[in-house]
């Protein structure tokens, strides 16, 4: 019978997605088949599924550890932030409503079916489920209605490991604190704690991981020291965008931060280059004078975000780069950016209206309903290179500078170039990621020895790794329970 065990955390960013990654690597590295899950993520970092939706870029890497396609049933309920206050909520990999968040946190507990149904799904093809929660365990303020820790694990009957992070300071407390604070039925499906991103000598915290065991009652595993190769990994929550920028090569690429960024992983592989220097601009801040290219990144509001660009000034900055003989390509949102005009008649993004683009390329772009979501192959057209990518947008994009494509998919042209050819737009995200591309792209900047998959793989099973020399995983697999659901 398929067994389940769930990683919640005592606070966001303490290491649940890196941890049931590693756990994923490991289990299949041992035989056994495994499936990831998580109820409810916000992000606006997704991953297009091989059965044609979205779902946080988080479980996407899980279901790449666990050497499966990822699929929607992984992550039944994806919020992806469009304001301050509201996000588009995807149901089962397809946009179904946007919402405020008052509404959303007072009519979630209706998706439970849902998120018990894609868990039932996956149980059927996996010896293990492992399950991510969301954030803090312990938002007492936010339990009713839960469908994404404690909710769900007790309509799902699966037992609960709770993750502090060491490296914040105040693990003890964390833990032992939010055993205090929640129901004492949810309590009581805690089995263990596990401390997470340990850094120095791990004896010197033993005397912690007695006291933890001796107040909670549980077994406590780890410390698991800080895996550094974490930062090979695809990172989803916009935390990592803090420290993101990095690089000391001679190529330096810019890429502003817009307030909804999406997809930003697509940089990973341009940072991983040592002939690449990336800076992502912050607000306030003018972008850098001796940009070689400015790269405008995917964006959850465009509309939204192209208002910031330009209240940051950067769309003189662009505009002067480029007349200086500069390169700049945009990525799906934006690609739109680059245009001419946006539209959005049916405010599916927010209110009605059409904002005028950059100008930098001769198209213009109408806002949908419909959300395109595909995985493709395409070839680039200005190097021949092959590209594997994905379009994970809304919206049609016409005019002039289609004539100049930016790639093929086949015979179909996709994105466009300006006429000097120095300005480029593509909806394919994940491009860089391919090889052959990035090392045409980037000419003598890039490096004939970064193999960027293959890369990608290797932090995988060394993660693998770093858990099974630190944590009794057999142990740890005993906690887990028959799925009942």
């Amino acid at each position: 019978m398929t067994k389940a065990l769930m990683f919640m955390g005592t606070g966001s960013d303490v290491g649940k997605s890196l941890i049931v990654a590693g756990l994923c690597r490991a289990l299949v590295n041992r035989g056994l088949s495994v499936a990831p899950f998580k109820p409810q993520n916000m992000s606006n970092n997704a991953a297009v599924t091989e059965d044609g939706g979205e779902i946080g870029r988080a479980q996407a890497l899980q279901a790449r550890a666990a050497r499966r396609a990822p699929v929607t049933a992984m992550n039944p309920v994806l919020l992806k932030p469009e304001g301050e206050t509201g996000s588009q909520v995807v149901v089962r990999g397809q946009r179904r409503t946007s919402l405020s968040a008052r509404q959303y946190w007072s009519d979630r507990a209706q998706l439970m079916p849902e998120v018990l149904a894609a868990f039932s799904e996956l149980a059927t093809t996996a010896d293990y489920v492992l399950v991510e929660g969301a954030g803090s365990a312990s938002e007492v303020n936010l339990r009713a209605g839960d469908i994404a820790n404690f909710g769900f694990a007790r309509a799902a009957k699966v037992p609960v490991v709770l993750i502090g992070d060491i490296h914040r300071g105040g693990v003890i407390a964390s833990i032992v604190g939010t055993l205090a604070v929640i129901d004492p039925d949810d309590a009581a499906l805690v089995r263990a704690s596990l401390v997470n991103k340990f850094f120095g000598d791990a004896s010197l915290f033993e005397t912690g991981r007695a006291f933890l065991a001796e107040r909670t009652d549980l077994p406590c595993f780890g410390p698991v020291p800080y895996f550094p190769d974490a930062a090979k990994l695809p990172a989803e929550d916009a935390l990592a965008l803090e420290d993101y920028s990095g690089g000391s090569g001679t190529f330096h690429i810019a890429v502003p931060r817009l307030p909804r960024i999406a997809n930003f992983d697509d940089l990973d592989p341009l940072l991983a280059e040592p002939g690449v220097r990336l800076t992502l601009v912050q607000p306030g801040e003018a972008m850098p004078r001796d940009a070689d290219l400015i790269l405008l990144p995917g964006s959850k509001a465009t509309r939204a975000d192209l208002a910031a660009l330009v209240a940051n000034g950067w769309d003189i900055d662009i505009k002067a780069h480029h007349r200086a003989g500069g390169r700049v390509i945009g990525i799906c949102g934006g690609y739109q950016m680059l245009g001419k005009s946006i539209a959005d008649p049916n405010g599916i993004e927010g209110e009605p209206g059409r904002s005028a683009g950059l100008g930098l390329l001769d198209v213009e772009t109408v806002l949908g309903p419909t959300k395109q979501l595909r995985i493709e192959t395409a070839t680039h057209v200005g190097s021949g290179a092959l590209v594997s990518g994905y379009h994970m947008h809304m919206g049609v994009t016409t005019g002039a500078d289609l004539a100049r494509p930016f790639a093929l998919v086949g015979r179909v042209p996709e994105g466009a170039v300006s006429q000097d050819g120095r300005v480029m737009g593509t909806y394919l995200h994940g491009l860089f990621a391919a090889d052959e591309f990035r090392r045409a792209f980037l000419g003598n900047a890039a490096s004939p020895d970064l193999a960027f998959e293959a890369s990608v793989e290797a932090a995988l099973d060394g993660l693998a790794k770093h858990l099974e020399s630190h944590i009794d995983i057999d142990r740890l697999l005993a906690l887990a329970a028959p799925i009942e659901v």
